[in-house]
């Protein structure tokens, strides 16, 4: 065999946009090998306890051995027949079947890639927000499929540059992808009334819709993030997707649901019944006792995530930063000044701040074009980790030390 021996990647690879938190994370790695204690603001990571019930009854049903066999890809019937329930109880959408119209994913980022794989393919184009989450863009490339970016705006704007893009492109997108509270900016919608523009704007066109919602339950200031679902005929034109992951602190669990039309559930489905058998069984009852039994630590959690924000906000304006306070999700999205930006791109100032502060941030440039000279902060760490991150970036940007060059940082 040749010593030159090379190993040829599908196309689809070489599709993919470059990995911009590669550098972030293997200096982490190095640090932390090192013994460094950086304080981790990139990542939405949940640091907080699953709810008890839950975890009690994941040990019950483990001892199953009915439960230690091959699942259902699709999910257990009551299970999504839970998710139906909670949906009307917390959002008021009535009549969703468990059968046709729920499925179970393997958390949302999952389902989202494998609903790509059913809809998308070579020649075919959705449209996403810029800036985005990554998957969003990720997952329609994987597919073989283009992406048109629009940037970001207001309801209104955004749906307007929507609409022409729709009309004026050939042929025609195929999918609108939609995410509301947003990641990574935290931008909300201010009630159904957008998703039913949304729902108006498909009909018109023929695009289907997916709503990722993955932050949905997560919400401040007595704000309620409407669902898609909620709009009339949502269910004819899209989805949405929805996870236990945050708002139960079940990230480790990989749980999440798709929600809506028929043949885009049905779709998936199929290509699922193709990759996966399904989520471990323990943890599909145990989710069930987390949808009936936590509405109140889900609530808890997002008292939690409102206290930090407020220290993070506190930190930030100490620091003379842009930014608006978020209404839902995990996140503050901060526009970094050009004082501390130093003349360096948002990816150099968060290797920096992770050199100089041990506080590691997650560079708006790895989000879109639009997210450069912003900075995505996760509010995973408890209020006097926050603190502490805080004083050691104003320490490290206000007490004369100099930025090092963007070369020094790559080498």
């Amino acid at each position: 065999m040749s010593e030159n021996w090379n190993i040829d990647v599908a196309h689809r690879m070489r599709r993919l946009p470059p990995y911009l938190f590669g550098q972030i994370n293997a200096m982490k790695y190095e640090k932390r090998k090192a013994g460094i204690d950086i304080i981790d603001l990139g990542m939405g990571n949940p640091v907080d306890p699953t709810p008890e019930s839950i975890v009690e009854k994941l040990c019950e049903a483990s001892h199953d051995v009915r439960n230690q066999r091959y699942s259902a890809s699709k999910g257990i019937y009551n299970l999504r027949r839970e998710v139906a329930r909670m949906y009307e109880r917390v959002f008021g959408v009535t009549g969703l079947d468990p059968d046709s119209e729920v499925i179970t994913t393997i958390g949302s980022k999952e389902g989202f890639s494998h609903m790509c794989l059913a809809l998308i393919g070579p020649g075919d184009t959705a449209i996403v927000g810029d800036p985005y989450f990554p998957i969003h863009v990720y997952g329609v490339a994987l597919a073989g499929g283009n992406v048109i970016k629009v940037k970001l705006g207001s309801d209104q704007a955004f749906l307007d540059n929507i609409s022409f893009v729709i009309e004026n492109l050939y042929p025609k997108p195929k999918l609108l992808i939609l995410n509301y509270p947003h990641n990574p900016t935290a931008m909300t919608v201010d009630s159904s009334a957008f998703f039913d523009e949304v729902v108006a704007l498909a009909k018109r066109t023929g695009i289907m819709v997916i709503h990722d919602f993955a932050y949905g339950l997560t919400c401040f200031d007595d704000y309620t993030a409407p669902s898609f679902m909620q709009a009339h005929g949502a269910k004819d034109v899209g989805v949405e997707f929805i996870t236990m992951s945050k708002p139960y602190n079940m990230a480790g669990y990989r749980i999440g649901f798709c929600i809506g039309n028929k043949e885009m559930i049905k779709a998936l489905a199929t290509i699922k019944g193709y990759y996966d058998y399904g989520i471990y069984q323990a943890i599909q009852i145990a989710s069930i006792i987390g949808l009936r039994e936590c509405d109140d630590d889900v609530k808890a959690q997002a008292k939690i995530y409102e206290s930090r924000r407020d220290v993070v906000l506190q930190g930030l304006n100490k620091l003379g930063w842009e930014v608006e306070s978020p209404r839902a999700s995990m996140f503050v999205w901060a526009r970094v000044s050009d004082k501390h930006l130093a003349g360096q791109g948002s990816i150099d100032f968060a290797l920096r701040m992770m050199d100089e502060a041990e506080v590691s941030l997650a560079p708006g440039r790895a989000f879109g074009d639009n997210g450069e000279n912003y900075v995505r902060i996760a509010l995973v760490e408890n209020e006097q980790r926050l603190k502490q991150a805080f004083r050691n970036m104003d320490n490290a940007l206000n007490k004369g030390k100099i930025a090092p060059t963007a070369s020094k940082l790559n080498k």
